[in-house]
Protein backbone atom coordinates (compact mmCIF):
# COMPACT_ATOMS: atom_id res chain seq x y z
CA UNK A 1 0.00 0.00 0.00
CA UNK A 2 1.34 3.44 -0.89
CA UNK A 3 1.64 6.28 1.64
CA UNK A 4 -1.32 8.21 0.25
CA UNK A 5 -3.66 5.21 0.60
CA UNK A 6 -2.42 4.56 4.13
CA UNK A 7 -3.06 8.20 5.07
CA UNK A 8 -6.56 8.01 3.61
CA UNK A 9 -7.35 4.95 5.73
CA UNK A 10 -6.02 6.65 8.87
CA UNK A 11 -8.09 9.78 8.22
CA UNK A 12 -11.25 7.80 7.49
CA UNK A 13 -10.87 5.90 10.76
CA UNK A 14 -10.85 9.22 12.63
CA UNK A 15 -14.17 10.59 11.34
CA UNK A 16 -16.22 10.88 14.54
CA UNK A 17 -19.70 9.52 15.14
CA UNK A 18 -22.34 12.05 14.18
CA UNK A 19 -20.16 13.87 11.63
CA UNK A 20 -19.35 13.52 7.96
CA UNK A 21 -16.48 14.37 5.67
CA UNK A 22 -16.24 14.73 1.93
CA UNK A 23 -14.14 12.72 -0.50
CA UNK A 24 -12.21 15.87 -1.39
CA UNK A 25 -11.59 16.88 2.21
CA UNK A 26 -10.16 13.47 3.04
CA UNK A 27 -7.95 13.58 -0.05
CA UNK A 28 -6.73 17.10 0.76
CA UNK A 29 -5.88 16.21 4.36
CA UNK A 30 -4.04 13.12 3.07
CA UNK A 31 -1.92 15.37 0.85
CA UNK A 32 -3.54 15.20 -2.60
CA UNK A 33 -6.39 17.64 -3.27
CA UNK A 34 -7.05 15.84 -6.56
CA UNK A 35 -7.38 12.41 -4.94
CA UNK A 36 -11.13 12.27 -4.23
CA UNK A 37 -11.60 9.34 -6.62
CA UNK A 38 -8.93 7.37 -4.80
CA UNK A 39 -10.78 7.99 -1.52
CA UNK A 40 -13.91 6.54 -3.13
CA UNK A 41 -11.93 3.57 -4.46
CA UNK A 42 -10.48 2.80 -1.03
CA UNK A 43 -13.91 3.08 0.59
CA UNK A 44 -15.34 0.69 -1.99
CA UNK A 45 -12.53 -1.86 -1.79
CA UNK A 46 -11.34 -1.67 1.82
CA UNK A 47 -14.19 -0.59 4.10
CA UNK A 48 -14.75 -4.05 5.51
CA UNK A 49 -11.07 -4.96 5.75
CA UNK A 50 -10.22 -1.84 7.78
CA UNK A 51 -13.64 -1.31 9.39
CA UNK A 52 -13.95 2.13 7.80
CA UNK A 53 -16.97 4.34 8.49
CA UNK A 54 -17.82 4.48 4.78
CA UNK A 55 -21.24 5.93 5.47
CA UNK A 56 -19.72 9.14 6.89
CA UNK A 57 -18.25 10.25 3.56
CA UNK A 58 -20.42 12.29 1.19
CA UNK A 59 -19.81 14.40 -1.89
CA UNK A 60 -18.80 18.07 -1.81
CA UNK A 61 -22.45 19.12 -1.97
CA UNK A 62 -23.30 17.19 1.19
CA UNK A 63 -25.18 14.54 -0.75
CA UNK A 64 -24.93 10.79 -0.89
CA UNK A 65 -23.77 9.92 -4.40
CA UNK A 66 -26.35 7.92 -6.36
CA UNK A 67 -25.53 4.27 -6.81
CA UNK A 68 -27.06 1.47 -8.80
CA UNK A 69 -27.82 -0.51 -5.63
CA UNK A 70 -29.86 0.42 -2.58
CA UNK A 71 -26.73 1.19 -0.53
CA UNK A 72 -27.46 4.93 -0.63
CA UNK A 73 -30.63 4.31 1.40
CA UNK A 74 -28.60 2.25 3.87
CA UNK A 75 -26.06 5.07 4.10
CA UNK A 76 -28.76 7.64 4.77
CA UNK A 77 -30.28 5.45 7.49
CA UNK A 78 -26.89 4.97 9.18
CA UNK A 79 -26.27 8.72 9.13
CA UNK A 80 -29.73 9.54 10.45
CA UNK A 81 -29.18 7.03 13.26
CA UNK A 82 -26.12 9.11 14.21
CA UNK A 83 -28.24 12.27 14.39
CA UNK A 84 -27.30 13.69 11.00
CA UNK A 85 -30.19 15.41 9.28
CA UNK A 86 -30.90 15.98 5.60
CA UNK A 87 -32.47 19.06 4.07
CA UNK A 88 -35.37 18.97 1.64
CA UNK A 89 -32.89 18.74 -1.25
CA UNK A 90 -31.39 15.59 0.27
CA UNK A 91 -28.19 17.38 1.29
CA UNK A 92 -26.51 17.43 4.68
CA UNK A 93 -25.70 20.87 6.09
CA UNK A 94 -21.91 20.62 5.97
CA UNK A 95 -21.55 23.69 8.18
CA UNK A 96 -23.24 21.71 10.95
CA UNK A 97 -21.94 18.18 10.39
CA UNK A 98 -18.56 18.41 8.63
Amino acid sequence: MDDFSAKIIQILQLIPYGTVSTYGTVATIAGNPSGARQVARILHSSSKKYDLPWHRVVNRNGKIPPRSSMSHLNQRTLLENEGITFGTSGAIDLDSFL
